[in-house]
């Protein structure tokens, strides 16, 4: 039972958890805690791969703060939740054909919206602010509304972003936190630890993230070499990369279905081409 107090009070939340993810995922779900406040705690910025749950744990948060006012138990060892006035979400990207207009609009219509009606009373949660625009435009903007909504608003506001540069504003704005999405290399790869820690991530491992959804490997192989190239300070890389594709190497059982004209073969030869081929699978 979450305990309810007044608007200035901190938000307190012990061992949440997203209460439709933890029963429809596959994987133990792995709960974290949070605290925000008026003061060290006021904006938290979050980093960390895609996948690793940054949406999951800021979603988790607003439903037990909507949760708690709704007079109900939440998801998770303890809450202690502070009078809201009201929600503000950006998250997810979409456009809108019928007004014609872009996804980065439809995003900037949402943040200018939060800003304008934001209170210090309203929890925020903002997921990569800026990213439907370039780089250099995309952080200018973050960098812009965190400082706005951290000096002049004062709501209790979590925001992911890719932007690492963002996790600079802890040390240049009172009431910035940075923490991260534990992950794991292992074997060239990455294990997603879904624990919050405190400090900002260096990295986004978007490549291994890929590499993770199926995309073939000689993308992945070049995309880094880019990436190699764009962070030694080299922009002068071949457009196309001069390797050619890897030849596939087939399997006996593949070499020898790619020999056989299945015009010739009767029903009964074809039965124990099938029948020689399960047992060399076996093997």
């Amino acid at each position: 039972r979450p305990t309810m107090v007044e608007s200035s009070k901190p938000l307190i939340i012990k061992d949440g958890r997203h209460p439709v993810v933890e029963i429809i995922s596959k994987e133990r779900f792995i709960p974290n805690d949070i605290t925000l406040d008026e003061g060290e705690n006021k904006t938290i910025i979050l980093t960390g791969p895609n996948m690793a749950g940054k949406s999951t744990y800021m979603r988790q948060t607003a439903v037990i703060a909507i949760m708690a006012h709704l007079g109900c138990f939440v998801p998770a060892k303890s809450a202690q939740v502070p009078i809201i006035d009201r929600v503000f979400t950006r998250v997810g990207a979409s456009d809108n054909l019928i007004s014609d207009q872009s996804t980065f609009m439809v995003e900037m219509i949402e943040v200018a919206s939060i800003l304008q009606n934001a209170t210090r009373n309203s929890l925020l949660i903002l997921d990569e602010v800026g990213r439907g625009t370039s780089t250099y435009d995309g952080l200018s903007i973050a960098w812009a509304v965190i400082e706005h909504i951290t000096k002049n608003i004062g709501a209790k506001t979590m925001f992911a972003t890719h932007y690492h540069e963002l996790t600079e504003l802890e040390s240049k704005l009172e009431g910035v936190k940075n923490y991260k999405i534990s992950v794991r290399e292992i074997n060239g790869g990455i294990v997603f630890l879904r624990k919050i820690m405190r400090g900002g991530a260096n990295r986004s491992f978007g490549i291994e993230v890929a590499s993770l959804a199926g995309v073939p490997q000689c993308v992945t192989d070049r995309a880094k070499s880019i990436l190699k190239s764009i962070e030694s300070g080299d922009r002068e890389f071949n457009a196309v990369s001069d390797e050619a594709p890897p030849e596939k190497e087939l399997t006996e059982v593949e070499r020898i279905l790619s020999e056989v004209n299945m015009d010739t073969l009767s029903p009964m030869q074809a039965f124990m081409l099938l029948g020689d081929l399960v047992e060399k699978v076996k093997l």
